[in-house]
């Protein structure tokens, strides 16, 4: 796998597609540069190498041209997190942008507009893509949350690169991370799998099935598990049309000698409210008009002996509704479970956007081996499936 450290990319022009998709406030400020903080090791590479940068993104869902989603609003964030000057143009392709691109010197760094003011960039229009080569030199795919898209920018574009192609730093990171936790791991392995559907996460457990030791599952999705052993499970979150769906990963898991570790005991509610009454009870003893809404202390216990076992971890989803000050605190064990066996020499990968969300909650996301930087393609890859601009890279 080639990254920019494999290159010299002095007097070259490298287009970068990076993952500036930020949030941003009702004032534009951008509240989170986790995306733009990781993009920034391949940039320095290149300017440092002699050469000048493209930087290509997008941000939001924009409907058409839309001021709103204008990248216009990142650039004060872009240029103090890299330190350097940044040269925005308001246009993705088109003369404004040939210009620009023509009189950028070496060191330089410039960033074009929302790729998705385009409709051509989502269905992967390859003379959209033939423009957005024709910037530059040199193609370097570092954007991990967008590499499950087949669009222009990330996977059409690296066709008009054949030989002059790579992968950034960030999006290697990411493959080999994921490939440490599927493919390359420690044992014991130990997956968490929490959320609220189970019909969310199906492909991600039959694909890790056979290559886990131990499957924690939390969230709604645990009572979908629950109710088809015949559990009690009142009011809370269930899939009746998964009930056989669940009992055939249980049945898989058990051929496979894998475990699968469900809530002993949950926190309930009688409502779905931080100011809601609730009790410690059975995980399958659950009354009507009762709901599960955080694991309880036994299972936060087993969870934290299970995980204090393991070499491997993977995290994608939580074990309640952390988002309440009432039912966070099974998520929260949970992750410092997670970091007690990382300082012990495990690797933990985080990944998904409520178990990013968590870790950052709990500020924990620098205690962990590595949090990923994009939900949907990291899912994706744990389903077993080929991530085109993955793909796009490698041929």
């Amino acid at each position: 796998m080639k990254t920019v450290n494999n290159y010299n990319f002095k007097d070259q022009k490298v287009v970068i597609r990076v993952d500036f998709n930020v949030p941003l406030d009702e004032n534009f400020l951008v509240t989170d540069v986790t995306r733009i903080t990781a993009a920034k090791p391949t940039i320095d590479k290149i300017l440092n190498d002699g050469g000048s940068v493209i930087l290509m993104s997008h941000l939001g869902r924009p409907k058409g041209k839309d001021d709103t989603y204008s990248l216009k609003h990142i650039v004060p964030t872009v240029e103090k997190v890299l330190g350097k000057k940044i040269i925005f143009i308001a246009d993705s392709v088109g003369k404004l942008v040939e210009t620009a691109s023509d009189n950028l010197k070496n060191g330089e760094i410039l960033l074009l507009e929302n790729l998705r003011f385009y409709p051509q960039e989502k269905v992967g229009d390859k003379d959209f893509a033939g423009k957005l080569a024709n910037l530059g030199d040199f193609y370097v795919n570092d954007a991990f949350g967008t590499a499950h898209r087949a669009h222009a920018s990330t996977a059409i574009i690296a066709d008009f690169f054949p030989k002059k192609k790579c992968f950034g730093l960030l999006l290697a990171s990411e493959i080999e991370s994921i490939n440490k936790v599927l493919n390359n791991n420690v044992k014991p392995v130990t997956a968490i799998i929490g959320g609220a559907k189970v019909s969310s996460k199906i492909d991600v457990i039959n694909n890790i099935i056979d290559k886990v030791d131990n499957i924690i599952i939390g969230g709604g999705m645990a009572f979908t598990f629950i109710k088809a052993k015949g559990g009690n499970i009142g009011n809370s979150l269930v899939e009746d049309d998964k009930l056989d769906l669940a009992l055939d990963i249980l049945a898989k898991a058990k051929a496979n000698k894998t475990r699968i570790h469900l809530p002993i005991d949950v926190i309930a509610a009688d409502a779905f409210s931080n100011d809601a009454n609730i009790m410690e009870i059975e995980a399958d003893d659950i009354p009507d008009g009762w709901m599960g809404l955080d694991v309880g202390p036994k299972t936060n216990v087993g969870n934290t002996f299970v995980i204090l076992g393991s070499n491997t971890i993977l995290w994608n989803g939580p074990m309640g509704v952390f988002e309440m000050k009432k039912f966070e605190n099974g998520t929260r064990e949970l992750g410092n479970a997670i970091v007690d066996a990382t300082q012990e020499g495990a690797f933990s990968l985080v990944g998904g956007g409520d178990s990013v969300a968590a870790v950052k909650k709990f500020k924990i996301a620098n205690r962990v081996s590595y949090v990923s930087t994009g939900g949907g393609a990291m899912l994706e890859m744990l389903e077993g499936k080929k991530l085109p601009g993955i793909e796009a890279i490698l041929k």
